[in-house]
């Protein structure tokens, strides 16, 4: 499952395939229902509050969760046509 934790206006303007937004909504039923042996890759914009959200999710017996490594922006430098 891929999280993005950014805010909806830019998670609107364009997101990682397949990500859904975290709202408190989603992450409240992650936490109460969730499968936590299911992989959770979570980006922000350069890394630094999915890394909370991470701890988070892993503090709640969540086993494989993942901050991508340089946020939206890092992926979008490495990932954009020149």
């Amino acid at each position: 499952m891929i999280l993005d934790c950014r805010d909806l206006k830019d998670y609107k303007a364009g997101h990682l395939e397949d990500a859904l937004h975290v709202h408190e909504g989603l992450k409240d039923s992650l936490v109460k229902r969730g499968d936590k042996q299911r992989d959770l890759l979570i980006y922000c914009y350069y890394g630094h509050a999915s890394e909370h959200l991470a701890e988070f999710f892993s503090d709640f017996g969540f086993k494989n969760v993942y901050s991508l490594d340089g946020g939206y922006s890092g992926w979008k430098d490495k990932h954009q046509e020149p």
